[in-house]
């Protein structure tokens, strides 16, 4: 979360505040300085309290009671420090007042940082993060468990499907203001079923779900994951697909393809597990880039939805300066396999940038 200079003026501006003053009472840090962060894409406010000598914390403010012990995000923040993988420490919550007290990670996401990292840095950086992916990945089949929610949901058939739609209606009709008439809806219907089969069959491993360079933050020199709450059962691609094929962050194809082959090289090395459904015979690396490439088609579309969304619904249009790049990832994938032509011809015909 990002500094802001100022208080969002909503209506329930007054309520927040007033939460947030009973919490700080409550535990007897009255004085504390409230300084209010940048958020996300969800309806939770967050907060910075200073504390002088004491340091800082933030406080994650949901719109009203929470059920703590029920909540998605705490029963896997337990499951990710377990794995373990780096999370911030969850210090105190209210369930009345709607609040949960989280370890301070500072401001500074991957995607802020890397305007400012050096090659050697920046390299670093990237490899840190696909190797936490690869240990979600091992440990997560390792602690497999009912008790924990993601091993209960998944990227099946309907959720993909349901991603995939999303994308049409909200970028294509409404962010571009598209009319699909029946038969181009039927059409794009059947090459997104084509897409979604193939991707749903696939063995899955656990999955942040958002695994991107905004949801990353760089603290003390490491990175620590966040926005975490959503994470569930998926293909092994589609963590590293939001890491490499990221809408908020140029990579070189050199960079790419080296940080591929790392994955691969992880999950192969010797002593380590290999994941569900991959081998290391001659051949993985080109069949494991054409499942890359094809979970990355679904990924891009799902997220320019979510920009056309956030865009037209919630009146944000901090996600638009976003869209081109996706587009070109895009728009680079349909051209890369001749099997997507019917596809490519269809977005092309309402999409200029997705044009040849």
């Amino acid at each position: 979360m990002s500094t802001v200079n100022a208080e969002r003026r909503t209506d329930d501006g007054a309520d927040v505040r007033t939460r947030i003053d009973q919490f700080l009472n409550e535990r007897g840090l009255t004085g504390a300085r409230v300084v209010p962060l940048t958020g996300d894409a969800s309806d939770r406010r967050y907060f910075r309290i200073i504390l002088g000598d004491d340091g800082t914390q933030v406080l994650a403010v949901h719109p009203g009671a929470i059920d703590f012990a029920k909540m998605p995000f705490v029963k896997v923040a337990e499951l990710f420090s377990l794995l373990p993988v780096p999370v911030p420490a969850i210090l105190s919550f209210s369930d009345p007042l709607g609040i949960i007290g989280l370890e301070d990670l500072g401001d500074v996401t991957l995607q802020a940082h890397l305007g400012a990292a050096t090659p050697a840095e920046h390299k670093a950086l990237y490899r840190q993060a696909v190797s936490l992916i690869e240990a979600m990945q091992r440990r997560g089949a390792a602690m497999e468990s009912p008790e924990y929610p993601p091993y209960g949901i998944a990227f099946d058939v309907a959720k993909l499907t349901w991603e995939l739609d999303f994308f049409a209606k909200h970028f294509l009709e409404g962010y571009r203001g598209i009319t699909l008439d029946p038969a181009a809806r039927q059409a794009l219907a059947g090459e997104f079923s084509s897409i979604v089969e193939e991707l749903a069959a696939e063995p899955r491993v656990l999955c942040h779900r958002d695994y991107h360079s905004r949801n990353l933050m760089l603290h003390q020199g490491s990175l620590y994951i966040i926005d975490f709450q959503d994470a569930r059962m998926g293909p092994d691609t589609y963590d590293l697909v939001s890491l490499l094929r990221d809408s908020y962050v140029d990579l070189a194809e050199a960079e790419v393809d080296d940080l591929i082959a790392f994955f691969l090289a992880l999950r192969h090395a010797p002593g380590t597990p290999g994941t569900p459904g991959t081998s290391g015979t001659p051949g993985t690396l080109e069949e494991f880039r054409r499942r890359f490439d094809l979970m990355a088609i679904q990924r891009n579309l799902k997220a320019l939805g979510t920009f056309g969304f956030q865009t037209i619904s919630r009146g944000n249009p901090v996600y638009i300066q976003y869209i081109p790049r996706t587009l070109n990832y895009v728009r680079a994938n349909l051209e890369r396999y001749p099997r997507l032509g019917r596809l490519h011809e269809l977005l092309a015909a309402h999409v200029e940038e997705l044009r040849q």
